[in-house]
């Protein structure tokens, strides 16, 4: 049985170009405490979409109707 192997190497230009179209979340949170007292939080919420990608979803989720509401 022979091993074959793939060369699936991929442009930054298509990299981006997924990215952009499916959308990538980044949703992380860490906190730091000694003896119970909290010294550092840290909560980040990241959303990386196009604009097609993230009208179509927040339209979706209702986040669009504040923002028709105060063009009218």
């Amino acid at each position: 049985m022979a091993v074959e192997k793939v060369n699936a190497s991929s442009s930054l230009a298509e990299v981006i170009d997924r990215i952009l179209d499916k959308g990538v979340i980044i949703d992380a949170w860490a906190r730091l405490s000694l003896v119970g007292i909290e010294l550092l939080a840290i909560e980040a919420r990241v959303v990386v979409a196009g604009v097609d990608t993230w009208l179509k979803y927040a339209e979706a989720v209702g986040l669009t109707a504040s923002a028709e509401a105060a063009a009218a």
